[in-house]
Order: structure tokens, then C-alpha cells, then sequence
């Protein structure tokens, strides 16, 4: 575990050995969670690539010391946007020297991909978003995303990490089977441990009418490489959404050629099935590196 400083904020962060082979795959968490999560993935692939994982602003271990994760540069309407993370990524890849990335994204952390690829394509050679989709606005499905999003931020007691058999729940939601309960504990760690301002902030600016109308005309646009995971059984981003949002990449072919859906698996496919999301990267990075991409 390292830390630096972004736009006033400890970023948290682990980067794994430098390998002979390019690029450096960079893992971007989703929605009150962190980087934690990713470890299955790099386990099984930092012995050919180079991994970094972070913490988003405002979750994990990337928190100021002064309780205040907005950036000092930002305005406070736009602190948590997919944009501004995305700049936040923007500079951590400079600070670190790295030049050639493929971004893997997971729910949010895919939307934060994809803006990635758009505002710094010099270094983003491609992208892969797990549990990610959409483009599409449903004005009542998502003000009930919304107001049960923002009463779970306003319901977080210090004391749940206490209570018998909450990470017995927490290995059960969003899954489509039980996963360890270790990881149940994690994400009740990362749940509890989010800072209001982002954990808020990130849900109500990545689901206005405008940001999702915007992400298709984003995924048009991009000339990398696109590729989309979707677990058959997630709940939170069916695999209906997925393959909306991938139909508007070049790749898609007309029959979803860039998307792979995994059977029986939910919303945290790096975590419900390493081996399968693993095995998908590891094909997907050969292929290009014989084209020469990356």
C-alpha cells in the first residue's frame, strides 16, 4: 500500500512489480466500495501484468486527513461526477509514470473507464467495464435508485460492523451465490467506512438525466477497444443494460461481439468469479498485443 497526493487528497493505492509485458492494467472500483476487491483479478494476473488498484476519493483509504475530500480546484457541485474522477485518474497516472493502460471498471468504476478513455486516449489503449451498461433513463426507476441510494449513505451507523451477522448479509447482497464471508466484512468496512460528501456525491452525479444520456454518445466515440462483462443474474445492472450500452461501440457487430455474459453470477464478477473474469482479460489483452494495440 503506497499513497499520493491528488488535488489535495490521499489517494491510497497498490501497484504490483513491473513485468516485461504491456501495458499496465488499472482497476477502478465502483460505488462504495474500493480496491480490495480486485485482488482475485491481480493475484491471477500480476505475474504477466503490471496491476494497479486505488481507492476512489472519498472511499477506502483514500480520504484527506482533514475529513474534506473535495478537491480544493473543484467546485462543490462537481466533486464527484464521472469527469472528475476521471481527472483524479488522469493525474495519478501521470504521477506514477504510467503511459500505457488498459482500464478494467466495475459498475461506476466502468463509467469512470469509459470517460477515462475519452478525455486521455493518449494512454488509454483499451477498456473493459464489469457490471457495467447503460444509457438508458427510466425517470421513476431511478429516483427509486436515488432515494433508497441516499438513505443508505444517511443510514450508517458506526456500530453496524458490530452487529452478529452483518457480514452474513453483506456476503449475500447483489451475488448470485454466497461469497466468503471475509468479503462480506469488506464490504461492510467499505460501506460503513465511505465519506458522506462522496458516497452521496457519486450516486446523485453519475444518475442525472444528462449523465446517462451522455454515456452512449461517449461509448460512440471511442476508438480503443471496448469490452463489457455481465453476470446473468446481477440485479443492479442487468445484462439487458449492458449490451444497450456496448450496441454503441464499433466492436458490437450488431450480435454483442464485445460483450461476454457469465452464468449464475452477480453484480461483483471479479469477486464471484475470478477465474472466468481473469481468463476473459488474459484473452483479451493477447489479442490486441498481437495487433499491436497496447
Amino acid at each position: 500500500m503506497a499513497t499520493i497526493d491528488i488535488l489535495g487528497v490521499r489517494h491510497t493505492y497498490d501497484l504490483t512489480a513491473p513485468t516485461a509485458t504491456s501495458p499496465v492494467l488499472v482497476f477502478v472500483h465502483g460505488w462504495l466500495l474500493s480496491r480490495h476487491y480486485w485482488q482475485p483479478l491481480t493475484d491471477r494476473l500480476a505475474s504477466n501484468y503490471q496491476c494497479l488498484t486505488y481507492d476512489l476519493r472519498g472511499f477506502g483509504d483514500s480520504q484527506s486527513d482533514s475529513g474534506d475530500d473535495r478537491p480544493c480546484s473543484e467546485p462543490l457541485n462537481s466533486c464527484y461526477t464521472p469527469a472528475a474522477y476521471a481527472r483524479d485518474l488522469e493525474l495519478l497516472l501521470e504521477k506514477l509514470d504510467i503511459s500505457s493502460a488498459w482500464l478494467v471498471g466495475h459498475s461506476l468504476g466502468g463509467t469512470i473507464a469509459l470517460w477515462g478513455a475519452s478525455k486521455f486516449s493518449d494512454r488509454v489503449k483499451g477498456v473493459v467495464c464489469i457490471n457495467a451498461g447503460g444509457g438508458i433513463y427510466l425517470k421513476e426507476e431511478f429516483e427509486r435508485f436515488r432515494a433508497v441510494g441516499k438513505q443508505l449513505v444517511t443510514m450508517r451507523p458506526g456500530w453496524l460492523p458490530r452487529l452478529p451477522l452483518a457480514d452474513y448479509l453483506f456476503a449475500r447482497d447483489s451475488v448470485a451465490r454466497p461469497i466468503g464471508r471475509s468479503w462480506g466484512r469488506q464490504r461492510l468496512i467499505d460501506f460503513v467506512g465511505a465519506h458522506p460528501e462522496a458516497a452521496l456525491g457519486a450516486l446523485l452525479d453519475s444518475t442525472t438525466e444528462a449523465e446517462i444520456h451522455l454515456l452512449p454518445q461517449i461509448v460512440s466515440q471511442l476508438k480503443q477497444p471496448v469490452y463489457f462483462i455481465a453476470g446473468t443474474k446481477d440485479k443492479i445492472m442487468e445484462p439487458k443494460y449492458v449490451l444497450h450500452l456496448a450496441s454503441f461501440h464499433w466492436m458490437f457487430q450488431g450480435c454483442g461481439e464485445n460483450v461476454l455474459q457469465l452464468p449464475d453470477c452477480g453484480h461483483l464478477a471479479m469477486v464471484e468469479q475470478p477465474d472466468a473474469v481473469a481468463s476473459y482479460l488474459q484473452n483479451i489483452l493477447k489479442e490486441h498485443t498481437t495487433k499491436g494495440i497496447g
